[in-house]
């Protein structure tokens, strides 16, 4: 092993690279575990009812379009919640979801376990 003077973080640090699973189109997001906020969270609470769930299995495809909204998210192990996405990955998005108990927190979710969402404008 060499010292390298400009690699502060050792031979074993990678950056991500612009094909990689672990990129985000926002440069301001780091790895999912990072735990940096993207974006602003909302400023009020999400709508005060949950929407029924869809017949048809929507995945996560698409969610791009629901960005910095109310999203109702239904989870393919059956929990559902509201979320507000701030950043869409290829394999996760990132933003805010809703507790009752502590209002909006920071979460990253794995898009292969989101069954279906719905945009609220």
């Amino acid at each position: 092993m060499y010292f390298n003077p400009n690699n502060q973080f050792g031979d074993d640090f990678r950056r991500p690279g612009w094909g990689s699973p672990d990129y985000f189109e926002s440069s301001q997001f780091g790895p999912p575990n990072f735990g940096t906020p993207v974006g602003q969270m909302p400023m009020g609470s999400p709508p005060g009812f949950s929407p029924p769930i869809p017949a048809w299995r929507v995945g996560s495809s698409g969610i791009r379009s629901c960005l910095f909204t109310f999203t109702f998210i239904w989870l393919n192990n059956g929990r559902s919640f509201w979320f507000f996405p701030t950043a869409v990955g290829r394999e996760f998005v990132a933003g805010f979801r809703w507790s009752r108990r502590y209002g909006w927190q920071f979460r990253t979710i794995i898009r292969n376990n989101i069954r279906s969402f719905e945009c609220f404008r």
